[in-house]
């Protein structure tokens, strides 16, 4: 499986790119979120690739980060959720957003997606949520996260929060927290004052606690 691709930009589309790997061209398809991140064309450009295998058909989907590209596998893993509907939803929230909708049980925020409805919003956070402090907390390498072969060997950034000694479940929601921009005095007084609430919660509670706590007011 191509797990990751670098190259020059070469063309763009509404919903894909041909990246310039060494001289062959790969056809990406991306959301239209990630599709406004991109370079200009002519470009260097490198993104985290998922391969869909079909019956008649090959298409390699790109995302700019690990955490975007296991909620679109596990998105794909939900029944009614297809490759459109994944990248829908990736587009319109962003891993970060993804990744708070899940983790808070927020169905409505899943339904805004185009082409995703209430019921299947649903399924999505009945199946998926359990799985969201794991993503949320992802870091390493490419290899190291997902095994996946690599084109070209150029290295793609990857937030690595700092995690203290401690509780697990602390240790989890802090470095969950921080891979989703939190400053880390933000964070830790807000899983501090979730843990002081509850303080034999698991890392899922203790993630959901704190982002209500970190939500702006009003």
């Amino acid at each position: 499986m191509i797990g990751r691709i670098a190259g020059r930009l070469e063309y763009r589309s509404t919903d894909h790119v041909l990246i310039d790997v060494r001289g062959v061209g790969y056809v990406v398809y991306v959301s239209n979120r990630v599709l406004a991140g991109l370079p200009a064309n002519g470009e260097a450009v490198a993104l985290y690739t998922d391969l869909l295998v079909q019956e008649t058909n090959l298409q390699l989907f790109g995302f700019t980060t690990l955490v975007e590209k296991e909620w679109h596998r596990l998105l794909m893993s939900v029944q009614g959720i297809g490759a459109k509907a994944s990248m829908s939803i990736l587009g319109t929230l962003g891993d970060d957003g993804v990744s708070r909708a899940i983790a808070l049980g927020d169905w409505n925020a899943i339904a805004k997606a185009k082409g995703v409805g209430p019921k299947t919003a649903q399924k999505v956070i009945l199946e998926l949520k359990d799985k969201a402090p794991g993503v949320m907390a992802m870091g390493g390498t490419v290899a190291e996260a997902t095994g996946d072969a690599v084109i070209d060997d150029e290295p793609i950034p990857v937030r690595k929060p700092a995690v203290p000694k401690g509780n697990p479940a602390q240790a989890e929601a802090l470095s969950a927290l921080g891979n989703l921009g939190y400053a880390p005095g933000d964070a830790a007084g807000a899983v501090a004052e979730a843990m002081g609430a509850a303080p034999d919660a698991d890392t899922s509670t203790l993630i959901r606690a704190a982002l209500k706590l970190l939500a702006p007011k009003g």
